[in-house]
């Protein structure tokens, strides 16, 4: 089964889990993907991720965060569709929820969030907002 959208289902998948109250996510990994998990790491918003093998397939498992019962991700929403690509330059980068939150970025120098982004003066596609 091809998926048009994967990351979009990553963020679907995050979210739902986390309405269920799920400590742990499963799905099908990438190195795109697994690059978001680890930002998602560094911000604090998920507790940690590992990349599990099995015969021919890896899984991406991600164990989920909460702060007294509540999800630590209020929202996490996809900005750049495959359908509509939203791109920035370094210097009209959104605040997420006014520097509360963070934007993923995709840049030349891989993967960031939107405020490395802009110490490093460098723009790209914006994949996701979250906070």
């Amino acid at each position: 089964m091809s998926l048009s959208d994967p990351i979009g289902d990553m963020l679907a998948r995050l979210k739902n889990s986390q309405m269920r109250n799920h400590k742990k996510v499963e799905l099908p990994s990438s190195k795109f993907k697994a690059k978001i998990a680890e930002i998602l790491k560094s911000e604090g918003y998920i507790i940690d991720y590992e990349v599990k093998s099995n015969h021919n397939k890896t899984n991406l498992q991600i164990s989920l965060k909460y702060s007294s019962g509540n999800p630590v991700i209020s929202s996490i929403e996809r900005v750049s569709k495959p359908g509509r690509r939203i791109f920035s330059s370094a210097e009209s980068l959104p605040k997420v929820n006014n520097g509360l939150g963070i934007a993923i970025i995709s840049t030349p120098k891989g993967v960031m969030t939107d405020i490395d982004a802009r110490k490093q003066k460098v723009g790209g596609e914006i994949i996701c907002k979250v906070f």
